[in-house]
């Protein structure tokens, strides 16, 4: 049918891969393995335990081959996805809880490990961190992958497309989005997910457009439907007119002329046009980032979230297992300076298999989590406290701790450290002895008293997600009230200009590596307000960069000035995006 024929129908969603892409729908339903549920007779038990490792073997043997062809056609970063799921796979206490719940219940080895299996999933599912959050994904993935092998049935698969289409999903797997012919693959569009889903990132390297978060789309849209995907702004467009399709065709060529320039700038330093140079550094969770903090020429890391190496194990890791992890990013990037900050677990992010030091909360944004949790659990924050002043002795690092709600925990946390370099040193291990040590602004308290944690920290680092989230009584992944979560309304700015003010008073320098420091709309208000460095992911760098050398300083003080004069979220962003506009000209 003549996509002409029907109504235009523009359907918003979350910008995830850039790119434009015209072409007909394929969708791609998913289900889940129906497992049966049955008693097993007391002399075929041995026999279903070792049906249950030939599961996990020929699972192992079919991740590793997707990873194999992962790596060869797409790049070996790309290829690291599947080393967490091989991690599934060798998780002694996810193994271990399937047998526990066989031997004690006497049912099927399916309905055991999948029981076990929801549990895990049902942890990271409820974890605030968006990309821990979608970790829960790389569990679900093996799970089925193992039920499937468990019950004889064939592998579900992308691979059938047979034309050119854009694939329409509710989510798709990591082995899902791997097994997608590159060559028919038009765009991905899905119905949930977020920007750090492995959709996104197998979209991204396959330089494929993505929009997630288009909801119930799979409901609206059959195969063979037309529809124009713009990943720039995050929009489905159901049957395009002509004029649409015209206008799409002119704006893709500029967008491409544009990202050619931001790249082509990317390599110049970041200093606007007034002389003042500024810190533009990386957020990352693991090792393998390090490689993108260089690509885009960040100036080092100024969040490394260390609670990836305990999220994504069956176990506490060890001080040994942590020091070589920080090791290794801090001698790679040396001598620019990585920010490690110390765990934020608990409350929303809990470890999956120690249920035992994450009690249940019913509020746990405001819980037992971050350092509260450090503080209670002092075998395990001296055990990482060490491991990051032994990597202090292969480059610049600094320790930041998260949560920090006054003066009393500051000085607490600083007191196991001390205790820390004392430990170390009585078994003659190098050390940064002047290490700097700063902390996180996120609660409204502790900006409140920034002048007081001022007297004892390095420097201070504003997490804007979380302090938005507090000022305003905001959920910030509560759809209903989502759009009530403003990084523009006063309060957040007149809060960001006092912590600057009350910092700089003690020479203290500010960063900010919430979601704001990523956003070249954004940027300009925060440095106008006196941030001294923004940190972001890796791949956000090139488009701040390009308006910092597009602006000049004076100017973005008069913009923030101007902003601390407004009443209305709305007309603050509309001030900050016209300022951005009227820099960066994409057309």
């Amino acid at each position: 049918m003549d996509p002409r024929a029907k109504t235009e129908i523009i359907v918003q969603g979350i910008s995830a891969s850039p790119g434009i892409a015209y072409g007909q729908i394929f969708v791609y339903i998913q289900s889940d393995v129906e497992v049966p549920s049955y008693l097993v007779d007391g002399e075929k038990r041995i026999d279903e335990v070792a049906r249950f490792d030939r599961a996990l073997v020929a699972t192992r043997q079919q991740i590793t081959k997707i990873k194999n062809e992962v790596e060869k056609n797409i790049g070996p970063e790309e290829a690291l996805i599947f080393d967490a799921h091989l991690m599934v796979l060798e998780d002694q206490a996810l193994i271990g809880e399937t047998i526990r719940e066989f031997e004690s219940s006497g049912r099927n080895i399916e309905t055991c490990f999948n029981q076990a299996s929801g549990r895990y999933i049902k942890a990271f599912s409820e974890i605030d961190d968006a990309y821990l959050r979608e970790r829960a994904g790389d569990i679900r993935d093996v799970a089925q992958r193992v039920l499937q092998n468990l019950l004889g049935q064939a592998e579900n698969a992308l691979s059938r497309l047979a034309e050119k289409r854009i694939v329409v999903a509710n989510d798709l797997s990591p082995s899902d989005s791997a097994s997608v012919d590159r060559s028919a693959a038009l765009a991905l569009v899905t119905d949930s997910g977020s920007k750090t889903s492995h959709a996104v990132i197998v979209a991204r390297s396959m330089k494929v457009p993505a929009v997630v978060g288009v909801r119930n789309l799979t409901k609206r849209v059959k195969n063979g439907d037309w529809a124009l995907v713009d990943g720039y702004d995050g929009i489905v467009i159901l049957n395009p007119s002509e004029s649409t399709l015209f206008r799409y065709g002119k704006i893709q060529e500029q967008k491409k002329s544009f990202e050619t320039r931001l790249l082509e700038a990317n390599r110049q330093p970041a200093v606007t046009l007034d002389g003042v140079a500024v810190q533009l550094m990386a957020n990352i969770e693991k090792v393998e980032e390090v490689a993108q903090v260089k690509n885009y020429f960040a100036e080092g890391v100024g969040l490394y979230r260390t609670e990836y190496l305990f999220l994504n194990a069956s176990r506490i890791p060890t001080e040994q297992e942590q020091f070589l992890a920080y090791k290794a990013v801090v001698e790679q990037l040396a001598p620019q300076p990585v920010i490690i900050r110390t765990l934020d677990l608990g409350g929303d992010k809990p470890m999956a298999g120690n249920a035992d030091l994450f009690p249940k909360e019913n509020n746990p944004f405001m819980g037992f989590r971050a350092i509260r949790f450090c503080l209670e659990h002092q075998d395990i924050f001296k055990d990482q406290l060490r491991a990051i002043l032994m990597a202090s002795a292969h480059g610049k690092v600094r320790i930041m701790y998260p949560m920090i709600s006054g003066s009393e925990e500051l000085v607490r946390a600083n007191a196991v450290l001390a205790e820390c370099k004392a430990e170390l040193k009585q078994r003659g291990v190098a050390f940064d002895e002047a290490i700097p040590v700063g902390a996180m602004i996120e609660i409204p308290s502790a900006a409140m008293t920034a002048d007081l944690l001022a007297k004892d920290c390095a420097f201070f680092s504003v997490g804007t997600n979380d302090l938005i989230q507090y000022l305003l009584a905001i959920d910030r992944v509560n759809d209903r009230i989502a759009h009530l979560y403003e990084p523009t309304h006063p309060a957040v700015i007149r809060t960001l200009k006092h912590i600057v003010d009350e910092a700089h008073r003690e020479q203290v320098p500010v960063g900010v590596c919430g979601e704001m420091a990523g956003d070249p709309v954004f940027a300009p208000l925060l440095l106008g307000l006196g941030i001294d460095s923004l940190s972001m992911a890796p791949a956000w760098v090139p488009s701040v960069k390009y308006v910092v050398r597009a602006m000049k300083m004076a100017d973005a003080r008069a913009l923030a000035a101007e902003a601390l004069t407004m009443s209305s979220p709305k007309e603050i962003y509309a001030r900050c995006d016209a300022f951005y506009r009227a820099r960066v000209k994409v057309d």
